[in-house]
């Protein structure tokens, strides 16, 4: 009497468990299915105002080599600018550890890719981070992460210099922050004063990497040398 009692108990249970599993993951779907529509609405706005800029260009967007353009700028906006849905705290949640370093931990000639949020041209380069752990260290492809995130936005040099430490600084809390980056803006290439060999340095020290001017000196040598 007290097996059947019981083994009714635990099919009551797993019952109820599959049902709150099944629960979850209709919500979930129901989610990722509000954000595609979400996103395709967003979408087919942007097709429709890229079609009218082409149009007051004096562009025929109905010839064949421009029938899809507006599509395919707003995909490509969309992914330039993917930046604005992503976070730190989603990218560095399991990538945290505690480990007893307190050396500089250095990822030099991380490749970006961005748009001056002034004429939505493109400007790239290389970002060079250092860090000075306190107890705590990051997986090295998730500095690149941070960098994406950020650069994947309408940005100016200057912010995503800062915007890059301080997330950094924020997340692991370390003795020093550095961020360099190394850029050429196309609006200063295609346009206005055209000048082709023109790059532009920016750089953010936090903590001892600020403070400090023999640790500042060490990151820049080790970074900046050819």
């Amino acid at each position: 009497m007290e097996y059947h009692q019981s083994s009714e108990m635990n099919g009551v249970v797993s019952d109820y468990l599959n049902m709150r599993i099944e629960s979850t993951h209709n919500d979930l779907c129901k989610e990722k299915e509000s954000k595609e529509a979400e996103e395709s609405k967003k979408r087919s706005l942007i097709e429709k105002s890229y079609s009218t800029i082409l149009s007051e260009l004096g562009e025929d967007v109905g010839r064949e080599g421009l029938l899809r353009t507006p599509l395919r700028a707003a995909k490509a906006m969309q992914f330039l600018t993917k930046g604005y849905k992503e976070t730190t705290q989603d990218i560095l949640n399991d990538a945290i550890f505690d480990e007893n370093h307190e050396e500089m931990v250095i990822v030099k000639d991380i490749e970006l890719f961005s748009l001056c949020e002034h004429h939505l041209v493109p400007f790239f380069g290389k970002a060079h981070i250092a860090y000075l752990p306190n107890k705590k260290v990051v997986g090295l492809s998730k500095l690149a992460r941070i960098v994406e995130i950020y650069s994947r936005r309408l940005q100016v040099q200057e912010r995503l210099t800062k915007q890059i430490a301080s997330a950094i600084s924020e997340a692991l809390e370390p003795a020093g922050v550095a961020v360099v980056i190394e850029a050429v803006h196309m609006c200063m290439v295609m346009r206005g004063v055209q000048k082709m060999n023109a790059s532009t340095v920016t750089s953010v020290m936090l903590g001892k990497f600020h403070d400090d001017f023999k640790t500042r000196k060490e990151f820049l040598a080790l970074t900046m040398r050819k």
